[in-house]
């Protein structure tokens, strides 16, 4: 039985994460939300999203600058792969329509991440599921939260305390707030 589990693959190279990223923007979401950021006048470029070996345990991440990054080691599916551009795509996006936008800002970083877990579909009950939580009722929201925490936590302006009431002070705005979304996909 161990045998079997050690034979699971557990990442990609490099180039077969960029051909999953390549298939990943045929997908609708994928579509729908570069589109809004071009209408929003956001030019992306041919290397907006990129895949990239990486050492931190983490899907991807989105830097001003320089884009999107699919950590191609630590997905394990196609739909992680679009997963994670959407989740990112959508951070690009907050930045995209917020000029002042600032990620050292425990509330600007929230925010996004709220807006990020609850529109990506990351807090679906199915992916909850498989990632071991079993709650039914009110788990989205929970999921949300414990992610947004995850993330903003890890910025090196927020300490846990700050990042806590950074997420509670702007949540009910950025949960709410669905754009380029007419409701929350």
């Amino acid at each position: 039985m161990e045998e079997e589990s050690n034979k699971k693959r557990k990442g990609f190279t490099i180039k077969e994460c960029q051909d999953m990223i390549q298939r990943s923007l045929r997908t609708p979401m994928v579509k729908y939300l570069m589109e809004h950021m071009e209408k929003a006048g956001c030019t992306l470029g041919d290397n907006f999203i990129k895949a990239v070996h990486c050492e931190q345990q983490m899907g991807g991440g989105y830097v001003r600058g320089n884009g999107i990054m699919v950590c191609s080691n630590h997905m394990e599916l196609q739909d992680d792969v679009n997963q994670v551009v959407i989740h990112e795509l959508i951070h690009a996006y907050d930045e995209c329509r917020a000029a002042n936008l600032d990620w050292s800002n425990c509330a600007h970083h929230a925010c996004s991440e709220i807006r990020a877990g609850h529109l990506s579909g990351d807090c679906h009950y199915k992916r909850e599921l498989l990632r071991g939580f079993m709650k039914i009722r009110g788990h989205e929201q929970e999921c949300v939260r414990r992610r947004v925490m995850k993330s903003v936590t890890s910025n090196p302006f927020c300490s846990e305390t700050a990042a806590k009431d950074a997420m509670e002070a702007v949540w009910n705005i950025c949960y709410n707030d669905t754009k380029p979304f007419d409701r929350a996909p």
